[in-house]
């Protein structure tokens, strides 16, 4: 356990290390340097209110009404200092902990949207709900490590002062061992508080420790029942026509039970470690009285002095049980940490891989697209195609069939370059390249932001251009409606949906055009009048197919018929009445894409 906890800490300090390192340093560490040095006036607002405690009691033991009055002034004081320094000291905590979450989340958001390693994630299903990795434990993360080390620190520097207090305050203890003579322990309030909250702490970690796989766990569940929530919310048109409320229901349920289980996990749990945290609680209100108490009604010291001492050996206890109090924060935080680590450890190895050669190589040479001898396999390393070759001319079409589950859609991924796993050799043209696939995405916000997507604005195209490519699609109607803001994803039809993306092919003009299944909502007419303006663009793009309909094959000159395939034997390549009328000639040295 002790070496999972160094592990933990380890991939903290990696995790957080980067951003105390970054640019962003220098106010980082000087926010931080801030925060501590109000904490540790708090430190000496804590001294002198231990001190104070002298004064006010021996006031009152000798009814001394002039002084009591001058430390209730005194007392104000010092309490209104305390209350300035601890509001201030949250809030720069409290803008450190954004600053800091604000510079992760933009890290781990880049990584994962970079070389599309949110897709690859989902395709191997290794790290389950990446969003609540982001926007949930990161939150956790910053906050729980700047809350929990600032108060840590305090804690020790409180400690170290007021054990140096407690000492001079306590004296030593006259221990009676019959003939043996009498042993004399100096500053033993010292050592009673060390073993007190010692022993306290070891049973604490005892308890407790099982909570931070329960709470790892607990963060698991918790994601994959809200992801079942919002995938029904996402799907709503599709459920309804279905009728699957039943069967939603069913999901949700099965999933809340995981959550439910855990958190009872949780509760026992934590009623064990609450048991002992607040029995140790309501002990420590009297245990300094019963230690301190012989010096009192030994007459060796006063009633003030009495309180200054129980109120020192009361700090000292509480900040040497600083893990007891904060145990429930801290196996929160390594759970956290844990999976963060996780989460970081995969975004690093994607990143590796794609910055060495990938087994697919995708280089850019002069032909519109090429394909050599390539492998393609599923994520879990098993074979899917093998020895794929095609070498389509440029502003040709090329239509993939098969039957499904063949590999069509895959084999377009992967020229794509967004399919990983496999080997061999890809080579593109220059210029834009671009994938429409069945279901296209339309983000929300303005009709003319989701025809210009992937674009951040709708401001690369005129009202005129975009209100022109829709009419080109047969979605004229939705022209005055570019600067509505609406949800056109479930607004639209698929079919209409499909209308638009063309449009956007008609607005972006690739050079290279993947339509995997891009018109299988749409009628045949409707077909034939999208892929005609295709095959009448004046920028002649190159169109790779995928689909099922045997009305495509006129809008394309030839097909890779993946029919007879099989690991080991090469799919076959059938002309078509109107054959490619050149070969082209691949480029041997290339510079990689």
């Amino acid at each position: 356990m002790a070496q999972a906890k160094r592990s933990l800490l380890h991939e903290a300090w990696r995790i957080a290390r980067v951003y105390w390192t970054s640019e962003e340093k220098w106010s980082a560490w000087g926010l931080l340097g801030l925060v501590v040095a109000i904490n540790l006036g708090n430190v000496y607002v804590g001294i002198e209110m231990n001190g104070w405690n002298r004064g006010f009691y021996n006031a009152l033991q000798i009814f001394d009404s002039g002084e009591l009055l001058r430390q209730l002034g005194w007392f104000f004081l010092i309490a209104s200092s305390g209350v300035t320094l601890t509001v201030t000291a949250l809030y720069f905590n409290q803008m450190l902990q954004i600053r800091w979450r604000r510079w992760l989340t933009e890290k781990y958001v880049n990584a994962w949207l970079t070389n599309q390693a949110y897709y690859q994630l989902q395709l191997k299903g290794e790290i389950d709900n990446p969003d609540q990795r982001i926007s949930e434990d990161i939150q956790l993360f910053t906050t729980q490590a700047c809350t929990l080390g600032i108060n840590l620190f305090t804690s020790i520097v409180g400690m170290g002062s007021f054990l140096f207090i407690l000492w001079g305050l306590s004296g030593p203890a006259a221990i009676p061992l019959g003939k043996f003579g009498t042993v004399y322990i100096p500053g033993y309030l010292v050592w009673a508080a060390l073993l007190y909250a010692g022993l306290a702490t070891w049973i604490t970690t005892r308890v407790g420790r099982a909570l931070v796989p329960l709470n790892f766990r607990k963060q698991q569940f918790e994601g994959d029942f809200r992801f079942s929530l919002v995938r029904v919310r996402e799907n709503a048109e599709s459920v309804a026509s279905y009728g699957g409320e039943k069967v939603e229901f069913g999901v949700f349920r099965e999933r809340f039970h995981s959550v439910a289980d855990n958190f009872r996990k949780i509760m026992k749990r934590q009623m064990r470690l609450g048991s002992f945290t607040s029995s140790y609680g309501q002990i420590a209100l009297v245990f300094p009285f019963l230690v301190v108490s012989p010096r009192y009604f030994a007459k060796q010291m006063p009633l003030g002095g009495l309180m200054q001492v129980v109120n020192a050996f009361i700090y000292v206890s509480d900040r040497l049980s600083y893990v007891i109090t904060a145990y429930s924060d801290i196996v929160a935080w390594l759970a956290v940490t844990e999976r963060l680590a996780g989460f970081d450890r995969k975004l690093q190895e994607l990143r590796e891989a794609a910055e060495t050669d990938h087994r697919i190589a995708i280089r850019r040479s002069g032909v519109s697209v090429s394909v050599e001898d390539l492998d393609l396999d599923l994520p879990d390393g098993s074979a899917l195609l093998r020895g794929v070759s095609c070498h389509p001319p440029k502003g040709s079409a090329l239509l993939i069939s098969g039957p499904t589950g063949t590999g069509k859609s895959t084999l377009l991924r992967a020229i794509a370059g967004i399919w990983p796993f496999g080997r061999g050799n890809i080579r593109i043209g220059e210029g834009r390249m671009l994938l429409v696939p069945q279901r296209p995405y339309l983000p929300q916000g303005t009709l003319a932001n989701a025809l210009s997507y992937p674009s951040t604005d709708g401001k690369s195209f005129t009202a005129a251009e975009l209100g022109a490519a829709l009419g080109e699609v047969g979605l004229g109607s939705y022209a005055s409606q570019l600067d509505v803001v609406d949800n056109w994803g479930q607004r639209m039809s698929l079919g209409e949906q499909q209308r638009l993306a063309f449009a956007r092919v008609l607005l972006a003009e690739p050079a290279l055009l993947f339509l995997d299944e891009a018109t299988s909502g749409l009628d045949e007419a409707g077909e034939a009048r999208l892929y005609g303006l295709l095959r009448s663009a004046p920028w002649q793009p190159t169109v790779v197919s995928v689909g099922h309909r045997s009305t495509l094959i006129q809008f394309h000159d030839a097909i890779l018929d993946l029919a007879p395939f099989i690991p080991l034997k090469k799919p076959v390549v059938l002309p078509l009445p109107t054959p490619f009328v050149e070969d082209v000639e691949l480029v041997p040295e290339l510079s990689r894409a």
